[in-house]
């Protein structure tokens, strides 16, 4: 895993892009399509409308799948995951194979299908985020970092259901779900190179307790430290509480 960190948000986003739409024509370019994780929240803004617009990306070649989605929630809920990637990557591009977590239906048997298919070849990129209690995916601490399941069903704790709401997604904490479906920790690790989008202040305390503390189930992104192929994208806020010397361990 290696650590880059940018002046502010839009500096991280642009060089973020950048990689990702070489890595992706790289992928198609070497095997005729690639196979990328999509992440979704508020810090994914500025990269997925920088990725959507780089060209000469073969996106009718690309395979996308989900991270997480609450469930019971309907498609169109302005929350809803699977709108994010609707409006913000898979309608501006033309992505003809995606893989999007049907929240609202029988998780035992969305999980089933989407297990069959994600297991069929290797992924190329995951885009990740890290929530502010230092979730990877829906993967709240104290995260199953045993489980071989390539989905499951997770209860969400309240820190991650305050970000939900902090972030506009929902008018009050009791109307955001409880429980979600969500990628394991160990199926985002077999990806064969993990982009961590991570910008601003309110991510800082759970960047510095992944990177600076203890690795295990109660910092959850901090198994990205086991991933050689990671690269963590911060701006000057998000790494503030990182001490220098904790940066360079990550740097080549």
């Amino acid at each position: 895993m290696k650590i880059e960190v940018f002046p502010d948000k839009k500096s991280l986003a642009v060089a973020a892009a950048a990689h990702a739409g070489a890595q992706l024509r790289n992928a198609i370019q070497q095997r005729g399509t690639a196979r990328i994780i999509a992440a979704t929240g508020a810090a994914q803004f500025d990269f997925l409308d920088l990725l959507t617009q780089m060209p000469d990306i073969s996106w009718q070649l690309v395979e996308m799948f989900h991270l997480d989605e609450y469930i019971g929630l309907p498609a169109d809920h302005p929350a809803s995951f699977r709108k994010f990637l609707l409006d913000r990557l898979v309608n501006k591009t033309g992505i003809t194979r995606h893989h999007l977590i049907a929240g609202d239906q029988d998780p035992e048997k969305v999980i089933a299908g989407l297990t069959s298919e994600i297991r069929k070849a290797r992924i190329d990129l995951a885009f990740v985020g890290i929530g502010e209690n230092g979730h990877l995916a829906f993967n709240d601490p104290p995260a199953d970092f045993e489980t071989d399941e390539a989905y499951i069903v997770v209860d969400l704790d309240e820190a991650c259901r305050s970000q939900q709401m902090g972030e506009g997604w929902f008018r009050t904490f009791d109307e955001v779900p409880r429980r979600a479906i969500s990628m394991t920790v160990r199926q985002i690790l077999k990806a064969e190179e993990i982009i961590a989008i991570v910008p601003e202040a309110r991510k800082a305390k759970a960047v510095e307790k992944c990177f600076a503390g203890e690795m295990g189930p109660l910092a959850p992104a901090s198994i990205l430290r086991t991933h050689s192929n990671t690269i963590v994208y911060l701006d000057k806020e998000s790494a503030a509480l990182l001490k220098r010397d904790a940066i360079a361990q990550f740097q080549p």
